[in-house]
């Protein structure tokens, strides 16, 4: 007699639960053999000077010099002292008062003659002014290993 095969089907259930449990977190470390870290700074300032450079004369200077002239009178200047009042400021100083009369010696003929007289007061002012940039930069490296 023959066999007659059927199909048999056979259905497996298969039944999974799950069941939520704690995870446990592994803490992160570098690890590294070797690295370099480069650092760049850069300051720049700015100095501004301003010089002012005064030289006052705190008394009179007087001369007379040539020739073919003749003086009359006393040779050394009278003093005499001097007030001025400039915007509310009085000063005072002793300058010359009177001098000699000089008169050519032989009219007509050639002479020289020179005469200077410097006062109290400014002589001479400097002013410099001047702008400096200043630029400082720095390179740092940093080499590291393990």
């Amino acid at each position: 007699m023959g066999l007659k095969l059927s199909t048999i089907m056979i259905v497996a259930g298969v039944s999974i639960m799950f069941t939520p449990t704690k995870s446990l977190a592994v803490p992160v470390v570098p690890n590294f053999q070797q690295g370099s870290m480069t650092s760049h700074t850069e300051t720049t300032s700015k100095v501004v000077e301003s010089i002012n450079s005064m030289d006052y004369n705190t008394g009179y200077q007087y001369s007379a010099t040539g020739s073919g002239i003749t003086a009359s009178g006393n040779l050394s200047p009278g003093m005499t002292n001097n007030t001025v009042t400039i915007d509310g400021v009085t000063s005072t100083w002793t300058g010359v008062g009177s001098k000699p009369t000089f008169t050519q010696t032989t009219p007509g003929a050639a002479f020289q003659f020179v005469e200077t007289y410097q006062g109290p007061g400014l002589a001479n002012q400097t002013i410099i002014e001047r702008t400096t940039d200043i630029t400082s930069v720095t390179e740092t490296t940093s080499i590291f290993s393990q």
